[in-house]
């Protein structure tokens, strides 16, 4: 792969050059990354887009919410995930009754055979492998969904006064049911925020689901090959970091979150008609981690405001807090997404006339409006 953007063109003191290291390891993901799909497609048929989306979480070191309705293979994509990534992978069945230490482990008293001494002893939950599901997290209440914050934020869990700390690297996959809300308990905007993306999980296609059709109700059975250890990934996870963002592309995510608030200035009127809250700053966060990781997913070494607009969706789609007047007018938030791509325009720059990183810098879109 050779990089787009070379190592003497658009960077600053706070952005190094990237290394040959830098990129001969762009190069080993860039691979990586599609040995990893063509092990899935072994018994996912389709959902490349939710995919994608999962694997630029992953790398990008970020937590998914996936929704759709029952049979669409959402439990085995991600187990078939972890075991493509050598992982340790425990699914954790989210019901009413469940209580916290049912997650996070609970402490007991063990006695010691030989000294008859008492002590306590920590006993991990689930919570304590690499990729988490959390299978319908809206089924159980809040004081429960909230076990997962501090795990998912800081990487670790506190038991008894004692912190133990999870092992890298840790990858959490929430699945909602769109269909049955009786008995649920929706999750609050606050513990949505930690999720760096929510990806719908859509019906396949008539093909797709013909295939689905005649691969399953066979007598072969397909298993998936591990292609990344745990160390790699968490290698991968650094590297992606260290991609290039130009402070234009920068600007464009920064731009398109703030127009999502309609309190503030810059705000579109349909978004001050529609929005009760808008994104806070991790979506901006979440959309330059989430561009870096693409990039390099797709052979580049540098962050493009289409990477940006790509995953705007997913990134924003449970952040963006529709009104009643939305919910009345059929318009749901990927709605709003849309016409915010519509509007908002890019930033042109110094960098963007040069020809060496022109590819970064897409025109804005005809009749587009400046914020």
């Amino acid at each position: 792969m050779s990089a787009h953007l070379p190592a003497s063109a658009g960077h600053d003191a706070a952005t190094p050059a990237a290394t040959d290291a830098d990129l001969a390891a762009a190069q080993r993901l860039r691979d990586a990354y599609g040995r990893i799909l063509a092990e899935l497609r072994k018994v996912i048929v389709g959902q490349n887009e939710v995919l994608e989306q999962l694997l630029i979480a992953l790398f990008a070191g970020g937590h998914c919410i996936l929704e759709g309705v029952p049979g669409l293979a959402k439990t085995l994509m991600i187990s078939s995930l972890a075991r493509c990534l050598s992982l340790s992978f425990n699914r954790i069945q989210f019901t009413p009754d469940l209580m916290p230490s049912d997650i996070t482990g609970t402490e007991v008293i063990q006695e010691d055979a030989a000294t008859r001494q008492r002590a306590f002893k920590f006993l991990p939950g689930p919570i304590f492998a690499n990729v988490i599901l959390a299978d319908e997290i809206n089924r159980t209440p809040p004081k429960t969904q909230a076990a997962l914050l501090e795990a998912m934020q800081e990487r670790q869990v506190t038991v008894g006064g004692r912190r133990h700390e999870l092992s890298p690297p840790f990858f959490v996959l929430a699945t909602q049911n769109p269909i049955e809300q009786e008995g649920t308990y929706p999750l609050p905007e606050a513990q949505q925020d930690r999720f760096m993306f929510k990806v719908f999980v859509r019906y396949p296609s008539y093909e797709e689901e013909y295939q689905i059709a005649t691969t399953t109700t066979g007598e072969r059975l397909t298993q998936v090959e591990p292609v990344l250890s745990g160390d790699e990934i968490v290698a991968l996870q650094q590297l992606v970091r260290r991609v290039p963002a130009a402070p234009a592309v920068v600007r464009y995510a920064l731009d398109l979150v703030q127009a999502t608030r309609p309190d503030q200035a810059g705000a579109l009127p349909i978004m001050k008609r529609m929005v009760s809250w808008g994104a806070g700053p991790r979506a901006v966060q979440f959309l330059i981690l989430g561009g870096k990781a693409r990039a390099v997913l797709h052979g580049r070494y540098h962050v493009s405001t289409d990477d940006i607009r790509v995953l705007a969706q997913p990134v924003l789609r449970h952040r963006v807090i529709t009104n009643f007047s939305a919910q009345a007018e059929g318009y749901p938030a990927d709605r709003l997404i849309d016409e915010l791509l519509a509007a908002v325009r890019t930033h042109p720059g110094a960098l963007s006339d040069d020809p060496r990183v022109s590819s970064v810098f897409q025109p804005a879109p005809a009749g587009a409006a400046a914020t």
